[in-house]
């Protein structure tokens, strides 16, 4: 395991704060090295915030030449793509081309059926859309990793995927309840084309990526390589050995998940739009709200979604930012929503299921808790 020390020395006016608020280095070690519950491969955590700085990993990036994992090592980070594609249609929001109280057909005409209700681009961006779950034909089958592995390098437009979510009844009214749906964004990567002129991608890299510098991030497109050093993804195959699952085409995924980082150039982009670098205050405070009380998920749980964050409390300590996961990949962005505590984090299961939450609780109490 790797680790750099504390950042230096606070300033008085912050010393009380960083007292209140000191990093449980054991249990941060300990939430790293442990990589047999789950099985993973690899993991990395960086914490930032008042109370210093911490970055661990454990595992290798490569089981192949047994490489250590290190922050600049790129992953896939799934979902966390939808923070990228949320914060560009805000932007656009605030500068007057994209109304959120809008229905997204007015922008998409013909992409939903005639007979589905307005849905509001803000109901796509907080997940409460109310679209049917995918159904029909042409669907692959992923339901063992030796099927998931057969479609490794299978193409599938953004078109194909709202065609799999266009049959049957809508499951609620929009905007009466909250279900996580990775269609939303999907719908909501379309607006930003058709609302630009360019793909997504561009708009992403125009506005985000090179303004921060982000130069280690990227969209997938079709490539379903990792350029440059990178942490391999494996998949646990029925007798138990592991195949590298690393090269994988990412268009299932598309503008709901198929974007490339690090943990340094997630650090930042976090940094960046929590300080309102990004969007203006008015507008950045849509992704610190909840819909309203009386919308809760589909389980009866409260809401936790806002327009392209998701929210946890733990140890008492709120934090905003969005999970990820691909297959072989399982990563995480959250800040307190004044950046007294920050955290990106990365691991590599080898099985896409259940038991990973026991990493990702792990982590989330190691953050939280106070040294």
């Amino acid at each position: 395991m790797a680790a750099l020390g504390p950042a230096p020395a606070p300033s008085p006016a912050r010393a009380g704060r960083e007292a209140a608020l000191r990093l449980d280095i054991q249990a941060l070690q300990a939430a790293v090295a442990q990589l047999d519950d789950p099985q993973a491969t690899a993991a990395q955590i960086s914490v930032s915030g008042v109370s210093g700085r911490w970055y661990g990993a454990a595992g290798a990036a490569d089981l192949r030449t047994g490489r250590k994992v290190t922050a600049g090592d790129k992953f896939r980070i799934g979902s966390i793509t939808k923070v990228f594609v949320a914060t560009v249609v805000l932007q656009l929001s605030a500068q007057g081309r994209v109304d959120l109280d809008a229905p997204v057909q007015r922008y998409l005409p013909g992409v939903l059926p005639a007979g589905y209700p307005p849905i509001t681009v803000g109901q796509l961006l907080d997940h409460t859309s109310g679209l049917p779950d995918e159904s029909g034909p042409g669907l692959p089958d992923m339901s063992t990793p030796e099927k998931v592995l057969q479609h490794r390098y299978d193409r599938r437009t953004p078109q194909q995927a709202v065609a799999a979510v266009s049959h049957g009844p809508m499951k609620f009214a929009p905007g009466t309840r909250q279900e996580y749906r990775g269609i939303n964004y999907v719908l909501a990567a379309l607006l930003v084309e058709k609302v630009t002129g360019h793909s997504y991608g561009t708009e992403i890299g125009r506005r985000i990526l090179r303004p921060l510098g982000l130069h280690d991030t990227s969209v997938a497109g079709d490539d379903p390589r990792i350029h440059g050093p990178h942490v391999h993804g494996y998949l646990a195959l029925a007798d138990g050995t592991l195949s590298d699952a690393t090269v994988f085409n990412q268009s299932e995924a598309w503008g709901e998940g198929e974007m490339i980082s690090t943990s340094r150039d997630l650090e930042r982009f976090m940094t960046a739009l929590f300080s309102g670098e990004l969007l203006p205050r008015a507008t950045l405070d849509r992704m610190f709200t909840l819909p309203s009380g009386d919308v809760r998920m589909v389980d009866g749980s409260p809401a936790r979604y806002s327009m392209g964050l998701q929210t946890v409390t733990v140890n008492g300590m709120t934090m905003w930012g969005k999970t990820g996961e691909r297959y072989g990949y399982n990563s995480g962005m959250f800040a307190t929503k004044d950046q007294q505590r920050r955290v990106v984090y990365s691991f590599n299961p080898t099985h896409r299921d259940r038991t990973q939450m026991r990493m990702t609780q792990r982590i989330a109490d190691a953050v939280t808790r106070n040294g």
